[in-house]
């Protein structure tokens, strides 16, 4: 039985036959999924630029002396790795997947506003070139480290007024910017543009994350691109707003930074809890279980991460009264984030598991993740983040994150999603290879980081006490681990896309909307708007998702 709602696009604008081949990909598209992609494949060379900068510094590392680099370039190096990697890397790949799953798992056609879409995107490429332009200013790119916290960056030891960290604020403030007008863009298609029966309880998860991501952006984001702004203005035109110096107060720029770049890892973790609690049942045969308290979480989550941010400046002379507050509500935060675990655990359990990629790495995000939840709740203690405050310990916690739970996600999402985006299937040999390395490789670079910590080893120093040479050794050959495992990922995707075999509209035998569109999907989605009749993840139920899957 089918049952289709013929309706006229709803966003207003007229969208082009676009042509069937690579070009479409460097045009100014405003079809929602070659946008998508634009990011992705943008950001992944961000994330190799990046990674190549991380392997330099590892290779420093690998000895206690500094006989690799030059300090001034280790400390150019690990700035510009940690910015890339946030702001052209993980931002930038996440949205990319928003731009190209929430219209198709919503019912739409495309985007609210898919020409602010098409200029949202284009300034990430702008945002990236600055960033690398920055290496050929006087005095190279921004050392001061990706907090660029003053008094360190409002020195201008080249005495120009175009220098590295004025291109860093610059590229900054244009990254914010883009983002507000993703997230505008973003909040608008998921509310106003879900399809005829699809209430807020019949909506995937992961738009469900990706919806409270984005108000954390709306509502954050401002204060940082602010700061960089005010931040710019102290460093180049005289101004004193975090000049100590001049009467200015450094530590309120750690309020602007730390009020959106705390919740920023929200906005970074949300969308991959949402690619989890996508994956887990298509691989286990199961429906997620508790999806209704999943879906509600997320908002939990966003609403409460506006009330962590001083937890990372116990150490910036915060009253007691303080860190007693933020301690709490820290600790609070990990209440909804462990229903979240709990309910894949159980939707897991018992189920028909299938190891294929993405499960794999699904699973491997999902180990890494709660051992950095247990480093988290240590840090959220006062007396435990002063005594590790600045150490290598924060560096393993965070990185345990960023790449073992977040990148992994979004490794996840590649695989799963591969043949809807491409039509094509991915050579599963070559992706379980990827995972192997890419587990082992993490395992080894950032473990080792914890016990370096609580040695007292200092973060961001290119060279060391010899007593710490053995966890580095282990830790820079697990980076030249996970350098490797990109090797295997890359003749993947572009065998894969150009030469691989022809995937069906649905291989994983999953359930949403995308999955009932072609392979890949027409430019406007959906012919007739589909009309949504059950809840989702019903794997084992008679009901179908909607009457066009009967």
């Amino acid at each position: 039985m089918t049952q289709l709602t013929s309706e006229p696009s709803p966003t207003g604008v007229d969208i082009p036959e676009m042509p069937p081949n690579w070009r479409r990909y460097f045009s100014f598209s405003t079809d929602h999924k070659v946008i998508g992609i634009q990011y992705i494949v943008t950001a992944f060379f961000f994330f190799l630029l990046a990674g190549i900068f991380a392997m330099i510094m590892r290779g420093e590392l690998i000895t206690p002396e500094p006989d690799l680099v030059d300090r001034t370039v280790y400390n150019a190096l690990f700035t510009m790795h940690g910015t890339i990697m946030l702001f052209g890397w993980t931002f930038p790949v996440l949205v990319g997947f928003a731009n190209y799953l929430v219209p198709l798992m919503i019912g739409a056609r495309d985007m609210a506003f898919p020409r602010l879409n098409a200029v949202a995107f284009w300034m990430i490429p702008v945002v990236g070139i600055l960033f690398i332009l920055s290496f050929l200013v006087p005095g190279g790119p921004a050392q001061a480290g990706w907090w660029s916290y003053p008094p360190v960056s409002v020195q201008n030891p080249s005495g120009q007024l175009l220098n590295g960290e004025f291109i860093w604020l610059l590229a900054v403030a244009i990254s914010g910017v883009s983002s507000i007008m993703g997230a505008v863009n973003i909040v608008t298609t998921i509310v106003r543009m879900r399809c005829p029966g699809m209430g807020w309880f019949k909506t995937p998860a992961f738009v469900w994350t990706v919806l409270a991501a984005q108000i954390i952006q709306l509502f954050g984001l401002p204060a940082l691109t602010a700061g960089a702004v005010m931040l710019l203005c102290d460093l180049s035109f005289g101004t004193t707003f975090f000049d100590p110096s001049q009467g200015g107060d450094p530590v309120l720029f750690q309020h602007f930074f730390w009020f959106y770049s705390h919740p920023a890892v929200y906005v970074m973790i949300l969308p991959v809890f949402g690619i989890f609690s996508e994956v887990f049942p298509v691989y286990a045969r199961k429906p997620l279980f508790g999806y209704k308290v999943v879906a509600v979480s997320s908002l939990i989550i966003t609403g409460l991460s506006a009330v962590v941010w001083v937890h990372h400046m116990y150490a910036s002379g915060t009253p007691d009264w303080m860190r007693m507050l933020f301690m709490l509500s820290t600790m609070l935060i990990s209440v909804p984030t462990g229903i979240k675990v709990f309910a894949w655990v159980a939707t897991i359990w018992d189920g028909k598991l299938r190891l294929d990629t993405p499960m794999l790495f699904a699973l491997g995000g999902l180990i890494n993740f709660v051992f950095a939840g247990i480093t988290g709740i240590m840090l959220s203690s006062v007396p435990v983040d002063i005594h590790v405050n600045n150490t290598y310990f924060v560096v393993g916690h965070f990185h345990y994150v960023i790449y073992g739970a977040i990148v992994f996600g979004i490794f996840a999402a590649i695989y799963h999603w591969f043949p809807k985006m491409t039509g094509k299937m991915y050579y599963e040999g070559l992706g379980k290879l990827h995972f192997w390395l890419t587990f082992l490789g993490t395992t080894l670079n950032f473990f080792p980081m914890h016990p370096l910590g609580l040695m007292g080893m200092p973060r961001r120093v290119a060279s060391y006490d010899p007593e710490f040479a053995f966890w580095n050794v282990i830790a820079s050959i697990g980076g030249f681990i996970l350098g490797m495992s990109t090797i295997p990922f890359l003749l993947n995707m572009f065998a894969s896309w150009i030469a691989g075999k022809k995937a069906p509209d649905n291989p994983w035998r999953a359930i949403g909307l995308e999955w009932l569109v072609s392979s890949p999907p027409d430019v406007e989605n959906f012919e007739e708007l589909p009309i949504v009749v059950a809840e989702p993840y019903g794997y084992g139920k008679s009901e179908p998702l909607t009457e066009n899957m009967g």
